[in-house]
């Protein structure tokens, strides 16, 4: 699907259909073309009414910071994360842009909600949108917004699996928390690839001396932004690691209890077993067997070897 938006005076446009474009509109007063999951013949005939060619989806998701930011004559080509987060399998998502001639063309492969609130506040403040060069600051400025609120909503989940792991039922949910805690250190992760890779983006554009020198300000305050947004998840990344390591020390310290009381009654019941033992061997020559009181002695023998155990480690503190 492509959507092909028209500044014309005071109004702004949308068509969908390109033969109408070719036949009624003049392609100077295009602004911004919207490309969502274009088909091969939509991609070729766009770049044939403009004149330019499209990266292929392969080619935008290459990482390095040259296949990430170009330019070339007058168009700047720039292919960007945007993070996909739906909880289970959070992922970044690459959207290129194409920036010539006061022109925007965004192709992207995914419904993003950036995109949508941008589209949803386009016919409001249509009116401070000049050209694609506007339209991607914006664009750009939501996604910020969006990372930031992640960011947000994940260090209060930090916050409440801290909680759980200092409460009194920690043993009773162990696989549940590590889980959480690995599910939290992907989505950190996965934030901190996006926002660097929009730290990057900026810094080039603010360089960039085809960028509208009018709209650096405010690629400045978003650097900033961004800057801010990196140490967030470092601190993140500190609480996560943090919290890992307080949980797996309050598992050991709960393993160590029940190993403790399985060693104490270990213990205690040692020295009757070993008189058992030797009483229950049977041997003809031994005086106990003809004692009348053998057995209630070797009873009281047995009670007496397992309270002295408890009452030393009572008054050591040991239970």
């Amino acid at each position: 699907m492509i959507r092909y938006y028209l500044k014309g005076g005071k109004r702004l446009d949308v068509i969908n259909d390109i033969s109408i474009l070719k036949n009624d509109v003049k392609l100077q007063n295009i602004i911004w073309i919207d490309m969502l999951t274009p088909t091969l013949s939509e991609i070729r005939t766009v770049e044939k009414l403009f004149n330019m060619k499209f990266p292929t989806k392969q080619e935008s998701e290459e990482i390095e910071i040259s296949s990430r930011y170009w330019e070339e004559g007058e168009r700047i080509e720039i292919n960007s994360y945007f993070l996909v987060n739906n909880d289970e399998n959070p992922y970044n998502e690459t959207v290129s842009f194409i920036l010539q001639d006061k022109l925007l063309i965004s192709i992207r492969y995914k419904t993003l909600k950036s995109f949508d609130e941008f589209t949803g506040k386009l016919f409001i403040a249509h009116k401070e949108l000049k050209d694609g060069f506007d339209i991607f600051t914006k664009i750009i400025d939501i996604r910020i917004d969006a990372d930031a609120d992640t960011i947000e909503g994940l260090a209060r989940e930090i916050t409440k699996v801290r909680r759980q792991v200092f409460a009194d039922t920690v043993n009773e949910g162990d696989e549940e928390i590590l889980e959480k805690i690995s599910v939290f250190e992907d989505l950190n992760m996965k934030i901190r690839e996006n926002v660097t890779d929009k730290q990057r983006i900026l810094t080039s554009l603010l360089k960039s001396s085809k960028f509208p020198e009018s709209l650096k300000n405010e690629i400045t305050i978003m650097l900033k932004d961004v800057r801010s947004l990196i140490e967030h998840t470092d601190f993140n990344f500190e609480r996560l690691d943090y919290l890992q390591n307080i949980f797996l020390g309050t598992l050991s310290i709960e393993q160590n209890k029940v190993i403790k009381i399985f060693t104490i009654v270990n213990v205690i019941f040692l020295p009757p077993t070993l008189i058992a033992s030797i009483y229950g061997m049977n041997f003809k020559i031994m005086p106990e067997l003809n004692w009348h009181y053998g057995y209630a002695l070797s009873i009281a023998l047995m009670i007496l070897s397992a309270v002295t155990p408890i009452l030393v480690f009572k008054k050591k503190g040991w239970i």
